[in-house]
């Protein structure tokens, strides 16, 4: 059986699935109810199918929990490249604001300390070898925290990364500032390897703002979340009664009762460049974004076995320069309708610096 293609993140990072896997549907907490014994089943076809790079986050419900079952039912923990985020809400008991990102050098080490006990594949016994409990390949900040610099971010995961627990670091959604200063973090800022923005045919601001090209000159992988648009670029969806009601884009501008029928149009190319290939819309685009992109590593979302399938075969579709050109044509013109996120949910992209951090603060309600 022929290997799975790979791309290594980063200029000196590690090598994983060309294609990965966002594990942000497995938990139930944004695209309601999910199925446990589906899940699985889908964890192991896309293990089989090479789709061994997962990402998942302390605040997708269940999913760390249900990866963790999956590593401890099959034994295969050592297939899978594993990384979860931190910090992207304020899971505090009794928060002040639960939507407010956390990055307090005590919030991250028990929330990595959460993490690794729920996806720890041997919680009988510590591994030997590295005399660590389990591990995570690549650990994000999920969203910046404008009051906690990210240098201090970098030196409290400083020791973990020392001692094996985590392995790489990344960020997400953040502004270029500081990513450079996290990179200039002695002695760790050199496993920043990876950071993940929303990247679809739908949205190219990280691109038209120069964030990819001055994320390539630090030697830093971009990883695309969302890189179906939320599942649009599909085409299953045809209107919002194809949804959940604890589906969140409902919620999302684009998928608006205006909005969602003028951003169907950008589909139907896809489709009709679909049709000469015997693939489906989710194929192109991800083939379009492998090949127009050869530093991304894509992670679609799914809780749907034949769907990770089906997504993991992109990655052999060649499409023709001609198709190519017509793809980026029609992405470029686009008329997309409605923002990429609610409005009030937009998240700082910057924090502060070291000579501005006055200490932790107790973030949760007061006492009545």
């Amino acid at each position: 059986m022929a290997s799975y293609p790979t791309r290594q993140l980063g200029r000196n990072g590690p090598t994983v699935s060309a294609i990965g896997l966002g594990a942000m549907g497995l938990g139930g907490a944004f695209y309601g109810a999910a199925d446990e014994g589906r899940v699985l089943e889908m964890l192991s076809r896309a293990a089989d199918k090479g789709v061994t790079f997962w990402d998942t986050s302390d605040v997708y419900g269940d999913s760390e929990a249900t990866i963790g079952k999956w590593f401890r039912s099959t034994g295969r923990r050592a297939e899978i490249f594993l990384s979860t985020k931190f910090g992207g809400k304020d899971l505090t008991e009794n928060a002040e604001n639960i939507w407010r990102p956390n990055s307090q050098p005590s919030y991250i080490k028990k929330q990595l300390e959460t993490s690794l006990a729920l996806m720890n594949a041997n919680p009988e016994g510590t591994d030997e070898t590295k005399r660590v409990k389990g591990h995570i390949d690549l650990y994000f900040q999920h969203r910046v925290d404008p009051d906690t610099p990210i240098e201090l971010v970098m030196e409290t995961l400083r020791p973990f990364v020392e001692n094996g627990q985590v392995r790489y670091l990344g960020l997400s959604d953040c502004g270029i500032e500081v990513l450079r200063r996290a990179k200039a973090v002695p002695g760790v800022g050199e496993k920043v390897v990876a950071v993940q923005v929303e990247f679809s045919p739908f949205e190219l601001e990280v691109e038209t703002s120069g964030f990819v090209t001055q994320a390539r000159e630090l030697g830093v992988a971009i990883i695309p979340y969302s890189p179906l648009g939320r599942g649009m670029i599909t085409g299953q969806y045809k209107s919002r009664a194809n949804f959940e009601p604890a589906d969140i884009r409902l919620f999302m501008p684009r998928f608006s009762e205006e909005n969602f029928p003028a951003n169907l149009k950008l589909v139907h190319e896809f489709e009709a460049v679909a049709a000469k290939y015997n693939a489906t819309p989710a194929q192109i685009a991800l083939a379009w974004i492998l090949i127009g992109y050869p530093d991304f590593v894509p992670i679609p979302g799914t809780r749907n076995a034949a769907r990770v399938e089906e997504n993991s075969k992109a990655a052999g579709l060649k499409l023709s320069e001609e198709d190519m050109k017509r793809i980026n044509t029609a992405v470029h013109n686009a008329d997309v309708k409605g923002g990429r996120l609610p409005a009030g949910f937009a998240a700082s992209t910057t924090s502060i610096r070291m000579d501005e951090w006055k200490g932790e603060t107790l973030r949760v309600k007061s006492a009545a």
